[in-house]
């Protein structure tokens, strides 16, 4: 867990400053200036927006990058557990989440700077991530965009490496949109001219082609999946292929088929970035990569510990339809191959299209315990969580907790040992994780 040096600087922004977001670039450039542009003195950056997938992508490309030798900064957000998580510094061997005394130090320096003026914690925090990477050697900084992409604090970086766009679907809709097209707009606020841009998988045509039109209209050289880069499974391996040929790789360590499409972005953008990725070293990368809290398998731990014995137990911080599609898909995926009955246990906040989510389990999921997410003031109260996942066609019923909902299923289930995916809300993962006594390291 978070230390005081730090927790007490966090919480004194919490205490000054407004929560959530308000978009726009004028206060982060204001104090980045007063710091001397940290983010001008950066190695080059890998700029990662999307609705899904982002992390999944940030987690590939450092395991490509760090199997290749090279050092790497990652810049992600939420975090799960412990604010460090956010703050990934490059080391001789592999990055190590920052240092609870350097973190604190960058905060309070970046903290007197901003004199006080209004901001967002969350601008202030990311000003801490150029700080940090400005200060450290590294070879490359994977930066994972906050929300949206235009007007968020991290697109102040003039000339990426390499702007990556992954799947783009419906969520936040109060800041971004509600149209696929408008949200894909936003995505697109961080391209910039004339650097490489990479197209992840996309559902949606409309977002595809406003993304496409984008990088033409910027003069950008653009791969797009499906076009000039992809990935497909052949007996029982992953097949990476672009204009320089194919690349057979073990099937990546991370679980669902979605996965192929997350990991091939990672290779092309790596590839876009202007690193050299040996066939070796992207071997290596998909057999050593990993992303806490997304389709994370609880083996262990003192929650796992109350399940029915044999329960195969899954944690995912997915929150959105599109996210429950990939998840609701990666575990039909392994019913087919080790049939079990499936429980789901949820919690979700109330920005989130709760029906939409609970949709993509209707046909697979036995039965849906909601729980409370104490960790977030929006969190959905269990018992009305548990009339959308009644609407989305499941059967449900709340409970005060995880490990309750884990319990009751031990003590009321006499069928073959179930599988159960805890999720529906990061909130509720990181939760999990340090109850469980399993933190992100």
């Amino acid at each position: 867990m978070m230390t005081l040096a730090a927790d007490r600087e966090i919480e004194a922004l919490m205490a000054l400053h407004p929560k959530g977001f308000d978009l726009s670039l004028d206060r982060i450039s204001r104090l980045l200036e007063r710091l001397d542009n940290p983010q001008d003195r950066l190695p080059p950056v890998i700029h990662i927006a999307g609705t899904n997938g982002k992390g999944s992508c940030a987690a590939f490309s450092r395991a490509l990058l760090e199997a290749a030798d090279y050092r790497v900064h990652v810049h992600t957000s939420p975090h799960l557990v412990n604010w460090h998580e956010r703050y990934r510094l490059a080391a001789d061997g592999g990055g190590r989440l920052v240092e609870d005394r350097v973190f604190a130090d960058a905060i309070a320096r970046v903290a007197r700077a901003n004199e006080g003026e209004t901001i967002t914690v969350f601008e202030i925090l990311t000003a801490v991530t150029f700080l940090l990477f400005s200060e450290h050697q590294a070879d490359a900084a994977i930066i994972e965009v906050g929300l949206g992409g235009r007007f968020d604090a991290t697109n102040v970086v003039k000339e990426p490496a390499v702007s990556v766009i992954m799947p783009v679907s419906l969520d936040h809709e109060a800041y971004l949109g509600d149209r696929v097209e408008l949200i894909a707009a936003e995505k697109a606020g961080i391209i910039k001219r004339g650097c490489p841009v990479v197209i992840g998988a996309q559902e949606s045509e409309t977002a595809l082609q406003v993304l496409i039109e984008t990088a033409e209209r910027l003069e950008c050289p653009t791969f797009v999946y499906g076009q000039d880069f992809l990935a497909f499974e052949e007996n029982g391996r992953m097949v990476y292929q672009d204009e320089d040929g194919l690349m057979d790789l073990p099937p990546p360590r991370l679980p669902g088929r979605h996965q192929f499409a997350n990991a091939a972005a990672a290779i092309a953008a790596v590839k876009a970035a202007g690193f050299e990725i040996s066939h070796r070293a992207a071997e290596k990368a998909m057999i050593n990569v990993a992303w806490p809290g997304r389709m994370q398998k609880l083996a262990q731990g003192r929650l796992a510990e109350l399940a029915p014995k044999g329960a195969d137990i899954w944690l995912d911080g997915g929150h959105n339809p599109g996210a429950g599609v990939v998840v609701a898909e990666a575990l039909a995926e392994q019913e087919e191959k080790n049939p079990r009955p499936l429980f789901l246990i949820s919690g979700m906040i109330n920005t989130k299209d709760q029906s939409g989510y609970f949709r993509a389990f209707k046909d697979l999921a036995r039965h849906v315990y909601t729980v409370p997410v104490s960790l977030s003031d929006a969190g959905v109260p269990n018992d009305e969580l548990a009339v959308r996942a009644t609407e989305a066609g499941l059967t449900a019923e709340p409970v005060s907790s995880v490990a309750n909902a884990l319990m009751l299923l031990r003590d009321t289930w006499d069928g073959p040992a179930p599988r159960i995916l805890i999720g529906g809300s990061l909130y509720l993962a990181g939760a999990v994780l340090a109850e469980n006594g399993t933190p992100p390291t």
